[in-house]
């Protein structure tokens, strides 16, 4: 039962108020003084007060300032005669969820109980039956045959109703939608692989592509006549820019909301370079071999981004000034900002963050930050918070007071992984969970997807035999020696290089300034 303190000095002015409450099955409590609800507070526990803000004694002000202290969380609803501007902004300075002006009537406390008390829990069960609504529609797109676009979609519904379903208590709506959203990954698996081949060799139409995103969507943004900003969040989802969009829109509106493809492998090291360059990565080891560094060549293999986006640039006729910033701690993040001002004078500006990726590594290496985002709804939280205290929104902020183009993007996405898939190969075999390469590679075909000719899909070729296999979904490879201990260790954690949802379908975000 919901219980409720109430602080009046006329309160029994206020016994119909109470009456009407207790009969809709509220527990009321009622003081006369700002130091009878303090005692009362002190011994019991309690859900919402009510409190006048004209009392003698200790004002209404001064109990909100004290209950403030011993219970934060505790909502408070001022109810005042005054209209007076000063007793609001004291009011609201200090915390109360809601207030009321006398005379107030039964219905109105009501409503304001409900939505103080009960909101949380309307909403949630609102959530749960839209989706049942909307479960059977989604199975039906699911049967149908989608083609690019209508995965995408059909994934934003996906995202959608992640979110929106986060804070449902229904552990049988969460296991219905994991049940949806883990078919939908496996389909889309399928589709994936039934046309990648096809996509990356130009036999179909394909959609925008980690190949083509940066001509289609960047490029036309330099025709403007003021700056592009093109922020660059390693290893960032779509549901992770959902979850932060409405702290962003504060200062900066969206113009596009794009999700386009990743090729595969879903790392850093092929995706990133292929979408700076306009390159798939064998035309990149071809054309500019010198900026291209193999997996078992020593180097870190994404050293030359800024030469490829030059040369992508010189391609097609912009010869600009630009400059690239990659911003790896919060020290290189200030310094950025303080020279947010001369890179103003630039037609484009791109600047990396890492701060996701690294969480994703640190999640898999430390039990502490396995805690801190030990599912999706945490990771994302996580990335919420450091969004709110990040150099980067104080660069959002300085680019919402100037007029700039703005791009949030990524090269990849990143997935939950719980399945373990057995590989065996030699000691030169890739190390990523979610793809191998390697001579002699021993796996069962049925549950991975296997390029054999690493040329079909324009990847570089280590030996005369060396195919690449991809994991799916929430597969992960896991080799037999120590397996169960291999398990145990990468068992729900993040990571990227194969096949998923997640993974692949990742955000092209355009903003401007707020008119």
């Amino acid at each position: 039962m919901t219980s409720i303190l109430w602080a009046d000095d006329e309160i029994d002015l206020l016994k119909p108020h109470i009456l009407f409450l207790e009969d809709k099955g509220y527990s009321v409590t009622p003081v006369t003084s700002g130091s009878e609800a303090l005692d009362e507070l002190a011994e019991n526990e309690f859900d919402l007060v009510f409190l006048d803000e004209n009392m003698p004694g200790i004002s209404g002000l001064d109990t909100l300032t004290q209950i403030k202290r011993i219970r934060p969380q505790l909502p408070v609803i001022m109810i005042t005669k005054s209209e007076e501007e000063h007793i609001m902004d004291e009011a609201l300075g200090g915390k109360i969820s809601d207030y009321l002006i006398k005379p107030v009537n039964p219905n109105q406390i009501l409503l304001s109980v409900k939505k103080h008390t009960e909101a949380k829990r309307l909403v949630s069960e609102k959530s749960t039956f839209s989706y049942q609504q909307q479960f059977r529609d989604i199975s039906m797109q699911l049967s149908d045959r989608l083609d690019a676009e209508e995965w995408i979609e059909l994934y934003r519904k996906l995202v959608y109703w992640d979110l929106e379903l986060a804070n449902t208590n229904d552990d049988n709506i969460h296991e219905i939608f994991r049940s949806q959203k883990s078919e939908a990954n496996q389909l889309f698996c399928r589709f994936y692989e039934r046309n990648y081949i096809d996509w990356v060799n130009g036999k179909i139409e394909k959609p925008l592509m980690s190949s083509t995103v940066v001509r289609e969507r960047l490029f036309p943004l330099l025709d403007e006549d003021r700056p592009t900003f093109m922020i660059v969040i390693d290893n960032f989802r779509y549901d992770q820019w959902k979850y932060i969009q409405s702290l962003v829109e504060q200062y900066l509106r969206v113009d596009r909301d794009d999700i386009y493809y990743s090729i595969i492998p879903t790392t850093t090291q092929f995706a990133r370079n292929t979408m700076f360059a306009g390159l798939m990565p064998s035309e990149i080891e071809s054309k500019y071999p010198k900026y291209w560094v193999n997996e078992d060549e020593e180097g870190f293999k994404n050293q030359y981004e800024a030469e490829l986006m030059g040369e992508n640039l010189k391609r097609h006729g912009y010869n600009i000034k630009m400059s690239y910033n990659k911003v790896l701690n919060a020290q290189h993040g200030k310094r950025l900002v303080d020279s947010l001002p001369n890179l103003m004078h630039n037609k484009l500006n791109i600047i990396i963050y890492n701060f996701i990726d690294m969480l994703s590594h640190a999640r898999t290496d430390s039990n502490i930050v396995r805690e801190l985002a030990e599912d999706e709804r945490a990771y994302r939280s996580v990335t919420l918070s450091w969004m709110e205290y990040s150099p980067l929104l104080e660069v959002i902020k300085f680019l919402a007071e100037h007029d700039a183009n703005v791009v949030i993007t990524t090269d990849h996405g990143s997935v939950r992984i719980d399945n373990p898939v057995r590989v065996k190969g030699d000691r030169d075999i890739s190390v990523n969970l979610r793809y191998k390469q390697g001579r002699l590679l021993d796996y069962n075909p049925k549950q991975v997807f296997e390029v054999r000719e690493p040329k079909k899909i324009f990847l570089p070729k280590r030996y005369v035999t060396s195919p690449y296999i991809f994991a799916r979904a929430g597969d992960f490879f896991a080799y037999p020696n120590n397996y169960n201990q291999y398990v145990q260790y990468y068992m729900n954690t993040f990571q990227h290089g194969g096949i998923s949802l997640e993974e692949i379908l990742i955000p092209f975000i355009t903003l401007r300034k707020k008119n």
